[in-house]
């Protein structure tokens, strides 16, 4: 029995919970199994947690994590908690300011919203897209070619989001398409 303990479950193997019900491992952490559970939704559940047994196990192996999945994680943390966060301003002639969504038909009401809320939301779409980058290029079971494939589709989204640029107060933090190498 001891030497199951030192082996790590793998992804696809079957679990249950008896909080969250069945489901099967996406994910292997240090401590955690990410878990995608039928009713719930994906979890993180700890791999000592009590009310978790194991249906089927699969993929068994000592390792944690590759290189890479360790590298998107270490990056994902240092964005969310660490000094590494960027802070990204909005132009100086925007603060204060509104957004506002006026529809053709006079009769309808518009919309406004504070553009920093705009502006928030803008970077996190920017935000989201890198962690999918990082996620794509650390995947284990995509080809070069699907990698790189799935790449130019965020690179087409990164030119579409190009408008938005006017509310960057710093040029560094602009979005970039496939002409974005080039000096404008």
């Amino acid at each position: 029995m001891q030497e199951m303990e030192e082996l790590v479950l793998g992804v696809g193997s079957r679990v249950q919970h008896t909080q969250y019900g069945p489901g099967v491992i996406i994910g292997v952490k240090y401590a955690q199994y990410v878990v995608t559970f039928m009713n719930e939704g994906i979890r993180e559940v700890d791999k000592t947690d009590p009310r978790f047994e194991v249906l089927n196990a699969e993929n068994k192996t000592v390792e944690v994590e590759t290189v890479s999945e360790v590298e998107a994680s270490l990056l994902k943390i240092l964005r969310l908690w660490g000094g590494f966060t960027e802070t990204v301003k909005l132009g100086d002639r925007w603060t204060g300011g509104t957004l506002v969504m006026q529809p053709k038909d006079a009769t309808l009401k518009a919309k406004e919203v504070p553009i920093d809320v705009f502006f928030h939301k803008i970077v996190m779409v920017r935000d989201r897209l890198r962690v999918l980058e990082q996620q794509i290029n650390a995947h284990k079971l995509l080809s070069d070619e699907d990698k790189v494939n799935m790449q130019q589709y965020i690179t087409r989204i990164y030119g579409s989001l190009t408008t938005f640029n006017v509310l960057f107060r710093d040029k560094e933090h602009w979005f970039t398409g496939e002409k974005g190498s080039k000096e404008e």
